[in-house]
């Protein structure tokens, strides 16, 4: 149970009391502004405290985004504020303070209307900003069409009381639990109403997890029918991963809708959409299988197209990334022409829309894969989705790579950490690194060349090498050498967000080339085991950084053998085992990653401390 504070006896006929309790606060009226110090110190610390004034007048919603959030350590709006118990104590100094001039905060909770000057939680909350203690930061809601006011006077509150009145709450609600920024077929085809499928789930007490939770079964269940192999089950597979998806949806506006955000909630419904994509393949590849097609290799190279896709987008976004430790940092500015001419697109209505359909998100991929499975084949629809995933990946990285040759400034120091956690390297390659050197970034982007380079060297003769070859080999010796190299600086240079995708690409692509030269029986459904073990492990980084909470512990680091060590292991198990033994081999080291990875990702994000991060819906 939360306490709300109010700071002076109830008006009567307000609604505020019953809006609160509604909200889950205990409310507790203090007769005097004085004693709310002391009210705050009762308490206790483990609770949200919120402060209200009591002649405050606007929509429960208003208060709920003010009071609930958990995402923020204290969050206002006017007339009320709310500090959780990483902020209760800064709350307490700025009430200390403010009791401590008692003429105005007395004026705050007067009925006279000459002598109502400002009201006491507004004063904590400038105060609170005036501050700006770590751990402490106050959120100013963003209410849009909401009202919430404190008005000085009786026309003011029936002014306000008909502000009220004239918007439709609920309507707001729902609108807010979308996300603003979407692709065309999830906000013209899903979200109008899987928002009400939210609503529906927030009526019954459902949590966002549990939601998380039927979308991945049902997109299992999806794998399964496709796994059948018939045309009822892939048109049954089409219909339940749209399904799927919608569920997809309603989760992040269920979790918009009530402010149930958590930390887990937002590694599941992560996580779950890469689980649920790529079971969603292997259903398919196994359907194909029973009708005599054999397509694991394009089921693999889809996997390996998205991650690497998705990988790099966040490697990009991370090197835009201001250090959080310097006060008022920005990121590196961009003024190339690029970027001008993207800002001048934005303008254009119709151009948003195409550009969010050509980098093909979710909603696009998932009705392309879901309509394809339903009338073609799944070798028509992993060609297909490879073709468009491949123009989609040519189409941003030519765009980021134009803003990145003109950036005159470097990357921060923190998105060069978060770059170099991406990157996954072994204990091989730092040993390497460290006896090469500590390198500095010059003119040319010399990390990823040598990151490149190495990729392709091992790829290419894991590709042209007969069965049995010790060629791999040797390409994933030249492959840890340009790693070491690639990694012994900072990568704060232009084009370094390059670097960990280039190690993906080289990893993944290898393990693809070296399963479907072997022509063994099984090679291929082992590699795609391996090659979804380690994605999700490289996916727990992402995530992890992107929450603030640094890259995974670094035994696990070493355990794993990092992409240059799995790499240079894999390519001389085929090299031993070409003949039979090789996909027995790839399906325990499979199991072994997925073991670590999965068992050390539970234990931290069940337990983890960080902030829930998930993207906002329309403002209010």
């Amino acid at each position: 149970m939360s306490t709300a504070i109010l700071t002076g006896p109830p008006v009567a006929g307000s609604p505020l009391e019953g809006d609160l309790r509604s909200l889950g606060f205990d409310v507790v009226v203090a007769a005097a502004p004085d004693e709310v110090p002391g009210l705050l110190a009762a308490v206790p610390a483990a609770q949200r405290a919120a402060v209200v004034d009591p002649r405050l007048i606007g929509h429960r919603h208003a208060l709920r985004l003010a009071l609930t959030d958990p995402r923020f350590p204290a969050a206002a709006i006017p007339g009320a504020l709310s500090a959780q118990p990483q902020a209760r104590p800064a709350l307490a100094r700025a009430a200390a303070q403010a009791a401590a001039q008692p003429l105005p905060v007395r004026a705050a909770v007067s009925t006279d209307a000459d002598a109502l000057t400002t009201s006491l939680p507004d004063t904590l909350a400038r105060t609170l900003e005036d501050a700006g203690e770590e751990g402490a930061s106050l959120h100013r809601v963003e209410l849009g069409s909401l009202v919430a006011t404190v008005p000085p006077d009786e026309p003011a509150r029936e002014a306000a009381r008909a502000a009220v009145a004239a918007v439709d709450e609920e309507a707001v609600r729902l609108r807010s639990a979308v996300k603003s920024r979407d692709g065309f077929f999830t906000t013209h085809c899903i979200s109008p109403y899987s928002r009400y499928v939210a609503r529906w789930c927030a009526r019954r007490g459902l949590t966002p997890n549990q939601v998380t939770t039927a979308s991945l079964l049902t997109a299992l269940i999806a794998a399964g029918c496709a796994a059948t192999g018939t045309r009822g089950g892939f048109v049954a597979a089409g219909v339940l991963l749209i399904a799927s998806f919608v569920l997809d949806c309603a989760d992040g506006q269920l979790a918009r809708y009530s402010l149930q955000y958590s930390t887990l909630g937002a590694w599941l419904d992560a996580t779950f959409d890469r689980a649920k994509e790529y079971a969603y393949y292997a259903g398919l590849a196994l359907g194909a299988a029973r009708g005599g097609d054999d397509v694991w290799a394009l089921a693999l190279g889809a996997m390996v197209l998205q991650t690497c896709r998705h990988l790099l987008d966040n490697a990009y976004n991370e090197a835009q990334t201001p250090d959080p430790a310097a006060p008022g940092a920005a990121g590196p500015a961009n003024t190339s022409p690029t970027a001008g001419f993207s800002d001048r697109l934005d303008r254009v209505g119709w151009t948003v829309w195409a550009r969010r359909m050509i980098v093909l998100p979710i909603g696009e991929r998932w009705a392309l894969v879901a309509v394809l499975t339903a009338c073609t084949t799944p070798r028509i629809t992993f060609s297909v989705l490879l073709v468009l995933s491949a123009l989609a990946a040519c189409y941003t990285t030519a765009g980021r790579l134009l803003r990145s040759v003109t950036r005159r400034a470097r990357s921060s120091a923190h998105a060069a950490r978060a770059l170099a956690d991406l990157a996954d390297a072994g204990p091989l390659s730092r040993a390497l690194s460290a006896a090469l050197g500590r390198g500095r970034g010059g003119r040319l982007p010399l990390a990823p060349l040598a990151a490149l380079v190495g990729a392709a060297a091992v790829v290419a003769l894991s590709l042209w090498s007969q069965p049995g070859s010790w060629w791999p080999v040797l390409g994933a010796a030249c492959y840890l050498v340009t790693s070491a190299f690639a990694t012994r600086g900072a990568l704060d240079g232009p084009l370094d967000w390059l670097v960990p995708s280039f190690f993906r690409a080289g990893e993944y692509v290898t393990v693809l080339a070296l399963a479907a030269r072997s022509g063994v029986h099984g090679a291929l459904p082992a590699a795609f085991g391996l090659v979804a073990a380690v994605a999700y492990h490289h996916y727990d980084t992402v995530y992890r950084i992107r929450g603030g909470s640094g890259a995974p512990p670094g035994w696990l680091v070493s355990a794993t053998g990092g992409h240059e060590g799995r790499t240079l292991l894999v390519t001389v198990l085929a090299a031993l085992l070409h003949s039979t033994g090789f996909p027995y081999a790839l399906t325990v080291l499979a199991g072994i990653l997925a073991l670590l990875v999965l068992v050390e990702s539970i234990r931290f994000w069940v337990s983890a401390k960080a902030p829930a991060v998930h993207d906002e819906g329309e403002p209010a």
